[in-house]
């Protein structure tokens, strides 16, 4: 038997899934001894354990002994395999599988080189090794250059090394579908707010202005952008609010626009975005 292939049950459940699956795919067989696909299926899936020699974990449930778990997992019909990686379901099905669809099957759960590659620059990038971080990527975007999560990942280092243009460019050059996803949305808004703070001399200039003239939307906007910049969105919001107040219409109901896009910035969660949110709506009722 295969050591990457072993049973489990309600007792050490989390630590030889939930906590292995940090680590490495886990992947999860319920199964029962009548049950004639189960057996059908399980030779394949220790086959495969074997033969993959640990790029996943084969953890296998006798859900009869264990109906709890096969419950708290929703399954309703046996076998049911579910992939389990970093602590959550990420794929599964049911029923028996020929060998080539379960093949398939983890194929697709696995990281490919590349994806190691991303986990490595990951860790860089969180011990602030930005360079080393954009040296990973770069290898992983030579071992698989359609991977647009490599580019996303470098977009990201790019923006805390200041390099907006590459930056912009590698964002750019992401499909439809990944343009319009929730990081990369954020990713956006932050470059819209790159370099707005590099000038701190302009804040007076631009209080002065708003001194003499409150309703100088444009010095105050101006502010608002410079102010998210350098790192006081709470700041900001409370200068587009006050163009809000003034006049909501102003320059196509820009300054609405750009504190939803400190929304989208902040990842559209957190104190500040509940606070401002209500702000936003009160202002405009």
């Amino acid at each position: 038997m295969s050591p990457h292939s072993f049973d489990v049950d309600a007792a050490n459940f989390q630590q030889q899934v939930m906590e292995a699956s940090q680590h490495t795919p886990v992947v999860v067989d319920f199964w029962a001894e009548w049950c004639g696909p189960c057996k059908a299926l399980k030779p394949i899936l220790e086959k495969l354990a074997a033969e993959y020699e640990g790029k996943f974990l084969l953890a296998k449930v006798n859900s009869d002994q264990n109906q709890e778990l096969a419950a708290q997992f929703g399954v309703r019909g046996i076998p049911n395999v579910k992939a389990v990686y970093q602590g959550r379901i990420v794929d599964e099905f049911s029923g028996a599988l020929p060998e080539s669809a379960v093949r398939e099957f983890l194929d697709r759960l696995i990281p490919s080189p590349a994806d190691e590659l991303r986990a490595q620059a990951a860790q860089q990038k969180a011990a602030g090794d930005l360079a080393g971080a954009m040296q990973t990527l770069a290898a992983a975007s030579n071992l698989d250059i359609s991977n647009e999560d490599v580019r996303i990942d470098a977009a990201e280092v790019l923006l805390e090394l200041n390099e907006a243009d590459e930056a912009r460019r590698l964002l750019d050059s992401l499909s439809a579908d990944n343009k319009a996803s929730s990081r990369v949305q954020q990713l956006l808004a932050k470059l819209a707010f790159a370099g707005s703070g590099a000038d701190s001399g302009a804040a007076d200039a631009l209080r002065a202005r708003i001194g003499a003239d409150a309703n100088d939307h444009q010095a105050r906007y101006d502010l608002a952008n410079l102010l998210v910049g350098q790192g006081q969105p709470a700041a900001g919001l409370d200068e587009l609010l006050e163009i809000v107040h003034r006049d909501r219409t102003w320059n196509e109901d820009a300054a609405r626009k750009q504190i939803l896009a400190v929304f989208t910035l902040l990842g559209g969660q957190g104190e500040v975005v509940s606070t401002y949110r209500r702000k936003l709506a009160s202002a405009l009722n």
